[in-house]
């Protein structure tokens, strides 16, 4: 089975110039952003490939949660991309993310140790569609768990 998904975007004036993307669920305005010396008008390509990355892999992990009926969720997840630019080339070179997971409220007996909630997050890294596809080009890492505030897994 096969899905497709479509965008249009629109640019005008160049690498200072603006335009828009416009989706099913995502309208908004593109440019260079500041750190780049572009005008930084609503988001750019760096945030949205960011933005896909750290949405897959926290969808990921909590279906992994989910289907394997873990009482854990995510609060948060907070993702790092950076960018280099050498000889005048812009180069992705990674994204970190830091997890933060609570203990669900609806929580019995059930105690899950902290090494199998590492070995599923790690997993749904690995089995993210966004992860796979930029796989080879873009070095994706967790560097931190944090389960009820307290660092369970730090890189």
């Amino acid at each position: 089975m096969q899905h497709q998904f479509h965008c249009t975007a629109k640019f005008s004036g160049g690498y200072h110039g603006q335009g828009t993307i416009d989706n099913r669920n995502l309208k908004t305005k593109i440019s260079i952003p500041k750190e780049m010396d572009g005008p930084d008008v609503g988001t750019n390509p760096d945030e949205l490939l960011l933005s896909a990355a750290i949405t897959c892999f926290t969808i990921t992990l909590s279906s992994f949660f989910h289907k394997n009926n873990i009482s854990v969720e995510i609060n948060h997840v907070e993702g790092t991309a950076t960018v280099s630019k050498t000889n005048h080339v812009l180069n992705y070179e990674s994204i970190e993310y830091e997890v933060h997971l609570v203990d669900s409220t609806d929580q019995t007996d059930k105690k899950y140790d902290d090494k199998r909630l590492i070995r599923y997050t790690e997993q749904a890294e690995k089995n993210c569609m966004i992860t796979r596809a930029v796989k080879g080009n873009v070095d994706i890492k967790i560097i931190k768990i944090v389960r009820n505030e307290k660092t369970i897994f730090n890189q």
